[in-house]
C-alpha cells in the first residue's frame, strides 16, 4: 500500500483532470444502476399493467441511459489515459533526474539494461495499473455500494444473500494477490536481465562478430527471453485459475437469486420486475467483481515495478551537493591535494592513499605510473565523479566539497579515456559543454585540436551527423572532437586522462603542439605516454600501488634509481631516438583522415 499511495501521490499535480475522470465515472456508474430501475417499471407499470405509453417512456429512458453512459465512459477513459501518461512522465523525469545525479560508483555497479527496464517497461506497467486498475477498482467499489443501496430498497432478504458472496470474493481476491505479488517481481527482475543480455549484445557486436560468438550470445538472450516467459506463464497461470473460479461464485449467485426470488414472486413477496431488475444487478456486479482479479493482477504489477523505480529514486548519491555550497568564481587555478585517499566502498582497501599534490595556477602536473596505479582515480576525484574518502582538495584555497558542482565541473575541463560522443552533428558535440557557441569559436577549438580540416573534407562539414557513439570516425577523430569539445569551454583547470592515445604519431605532436599554447595560465593535469608532454611538464608524479613514490623533473628522475627511470628506459628512451626535426617534418606532411 506505502508503494500504490506513493504512485497516487503523483496524482496531486494534477487535480483538474482527476475531478473530470471521477465525474465521468460518477456518471458511468449513475446511468448503469438506473438501467434496471427503468426495466423493472417497464415489466411492473407497462406491460403488467398494459401501459404502452410506460413502455415507451422506458423505453427512451433507456436509449438516453445508453447514450449518457457511453458520454460518461469516453470522458472517464480518455481522462483515466491522460492521468496515466502524465503520471508515466513525471515517473520518467524523476528517474532520469535522479540517475543523472547519482555518481560514477553506483552507474559503475548498475547494469544498463536494468536501468532502461526501470525507464521503459516500469513505468509502462504503473501507468496501466493508473490508467485502467485504479479507475475501475473506484468504479467497482462505487457501482457495488450504490447497486446494494438500490437492491436493499427493492428487497433486503434478495440483496442479503448477494451480499453473502461478497466477502468470499474478497477474500478469494485477497489470497491470489498474495501468492501472485512474488511472481510478478521476479517477471520485472528477469525483465532486466532479459533487457541487459539484449543491450550488451547490441552495443558490442563488433566483439560478438569478430570473435564469432553469434550462437553463444544467442543462448545467453534464448536463456533470458525463456525465463521472462516462464516466469510470466506461472504468474499468469495463477490469474487465468482466478478469473473463472469468481465467475462460478457469481454464477452459484443467480441460481440462488432465481431459486429464492422465484419462490418469492409466486408467494406474492416481490414482482416480476423486481426479480429481473436483481437479475439484472446480478449482471452488473458480475463484470466488476470478475474484474477484482484483474485489477489486483495490475496493482501487484504495480506495486513490484514502482518498488524497482522508487529504489533508484531514493538511491542516496555518493557525491553529495551541500546545501551550503557556492559558485566556484574568478578562479586562479591553484590546486591541491591534501593526503587525499579513496576507495570503492569503506570495506575495501583503498585504491589511492596519502596522495598530496601542490599544483601552481598554470603549472603542468604529469601523471605516470603502472596499469592500475590509481593515475585516472585520481584525476577523477578532482571533478567529483567520486568523492574522496580521506583528506581533501581544494581549488584556490576553497574546497571542492563547498562548492556547486555545476560551477565545478564548469572551471575543471575533462578529455576522458574513453570518448563517447552523441548521436547529433559535429558541431553539436564540439558545442556539447557550451550550447551557445558561435560557429567561429567552434572552428577555433578545432583548428587547435587538429580536426578542422578533416570537418571541412566532409560533403556536410560541421553538420555531418555522427552515428551513435561515433562509430564512423577513428579513434583519433574522436579523441580530437572530445578535446576540442573541452577546450571549447575555456576551463581553467584541464583533466586530459590519455587524451592522446588514441591518436598516430604525427596527429599527437600537432595536439601537443597546440595544447602547449592552450594549457599557459592554466592548470593541467595530463595522463600521458609520451615523452615531449612529460618533459614540458612542470611535475611529474610517479604512482605505484595507489602512492605517490617519486616526484619532480624529468632531467632530475632519469638520473635517480626508481620506477621512473624504469618507465623511462622500458618505454620513453626510445621516443628520443626520433631527431626534433623529423618530427617536425612528420607534421608538415600530414596526412589527411
Amino acid at each position: 500500500m506505502r508503494v500504490l499511495f506513493r504512485l497516487l501521490g503523483y496524482l496531486r499535480g494534477h487535480l483538474g483532470a482527476v475531478v473530470l475522470a471521477y465525474f465521468g465515472l460518477a456518471g458511468g456508474i449513475a446511468f448503469t444502476s438506473l438501467t434496471p430501475w427503468v426495466l423493472k417499471t417497464a415489466i411492473d407499470s407497462g406491460i403488467q399493467a398494459r401501459d404502452q405509453t410506460v413502455l415507451v417512456i422506458s423505453a427512451i429512458a433507456v436509449v438516453g441511459f445508453s447514450v449518457g453512459k457511453g458520454i460518461f465512459a469516453y470522458l472517464q477513459s480518455y481522462m483515466g489515459e491522460y492521468l496515466s501518461q502524465q503520471v508515466a512522465y513525471d515517473l520518467r523525469r524523476d528517474f532520469y533526474l535522479k540517475a543523472q545525479s547519482l555518481s560514477f560508483s553506483f552507474h559503475d555497479q548498475m547494469e544498463t539494461g536494468q536501468m532502461m527496464s526501470r525507464a521503459t517497461v516500469d513505468v509502462d506497467v504503473t501507468r496501466m495499473f493508473l490508467s485502467m486498475g485504479l479507475l475501475r477498482a473506484t468504479y467497482t467499489f462505487g457501482l457495488v455500494i450504490v447497486v446494494a443501496a438500490i437492491m436493499v430498497s427493492m428487497n433486503w432478504q434478495l440483496a442479503l444473500l448477494v451480499f453473502l458472496t461478497i466477502p468470499v470474493i474478497a477474500g478469494l481476491s485477497t489470497v491470489f494477490a498474495q501468492r501472485v505479488r512474488p511472481l510478478w517481481a521476479q517477471v520485472q527482475q528477469q525483465v532486466g536481465v532479459e533487457t541487459s543480455v539484449l543491450q550488451e549484445s547490441i552495443v558490442g557486436i563488433r566483439a560478438v562478430k569478430a570473435y564469432a560468438q553469434e550462437d553463444r550470445q544467442y543462448e545467453r538472450f534464448r536463456a533470458a527471453n525463456w525465463a521472462v516467459r516462464e516466469k510470466s506463464l506461472q504468474a499468469n497461470r495463477l490469474a487465468a485459475f482466478n478469473q473463472p473460479f469468481l465467475l462460478y461464485v457469481l454464477n452459484l449467485v443467480s441460481l440462488a437469486i432465481l431459486w429464492y426470488g422465484g419462490s418469492l414472486v409466486l408467494g406474492g413477496s416481490i414482482t416480476i420486475g423486481v426479480l429481473v431488475a436483481f437479475t439484472e444487478y446480478r449482471s452488473q456486479l458480475a463484470m466488476p467483481l470478475r474484474m477484482l482479479g484483474f485489477l489486483l493482477n495490475l496493482a501487484t504489477r504495480a506495486v513490484s515495478a514502482g518498488e524497482r523505480i522508487f529504489e533508484i529514486i531514493d538511491m542516496p548519491s555518493e557525491v553529495q551537493e551541500s546545501p551550503n555550497a557556492q559558485p566556484l568564481k574568478d578562479v586562479k587555478g591553484h590546486v591541491r591535494f591534501e593526503g587525499v585517499a579513496f576507495g570503492y566502498s569503506k570495506k575495501s582497501p583503498p585504491i589511492i592513499a596519502d596522495i598530496t599534490i601542490d599544483a601552481k595556477p598554470g603549472e603542468t602536473v604529469a601523471l605516470l605510473g603502472p596499469t592500475g596505479s590509481g593515475k585516472s582515480s585520481v584525476l577523477n576525484l578532482l571533478p567529483r565523479f567520486y568523492d574522496a574518502t580521506a583528506g581533501k582538495i581544494t581549488i584556490d584555497g576553497v574546497d571542492i566539497k563547498d562548492v556547486t558542482l555545476e560551477s565545478l565541473r564548469q572551471n575543471v575541463g575533462v578529455v576522458l579515456q574513453d570518448v563517447f560522443l552523441f548521436n547529433a552533428t559535429i558541431r553539436d558535440n564540439i558545442a556539447y559543454g557550451k550550447p551557445g557557441a558561435t560557429q567561429e569559436e567552434i572552428e577555433r577549438v578545432a583548428r587547435i585540436a587538429q580536426i578542422h580540416d578533416f570537418i571541412q573534407s566532409l560533403p556536410e562539414g560541421y553538420d555531418t551527423w555522427v552515428s551513435e557513439r561515433g562509430t564512423t570516425l577513428s579513434g583519433g577523430q574522436k579523441q580530437r572532437i572530445a578535446i576540442a569539445r573541452t577546450l571549447l569551454m575555456d576551463p581553467k583547470v584541464l583533466v586530459l586522462d590519455d587524451s592522446t592515445s588514441a591518436v598516430d604519431m604525427e596527429t599527437e605532436y600537432l595536439i601537443q603542439q597546440a595544447l602547449a599554447e592552450l594549457i599557459k595560465g592554466r592548470t593541467s593535469f595530463i595522463i600521458a605516454h609520451r615523452l615531449r608532454t612529460i618533459k614540458q611538464a612542470d611535475q611529474i608524479l610517479v604512482l605505484q600501488n595507489g602512492r605517490i613514490v617519486q616526484r619532480g623533473r624529468h632531467e632530475d628522475l632519469a638520473q635517480q634509481a626508481g620506477l621512473y627511470r624504469e618507465i623511462y628506459q622500458l618505454q620513453l628512451q626510445e621516443q628520443e631516438e626520433v631527431p626534433a626535426s623529423s618530427q617536425v617534418a612528420e607534421a608538415e606532411m600530414e596526412v589527411r583522415p
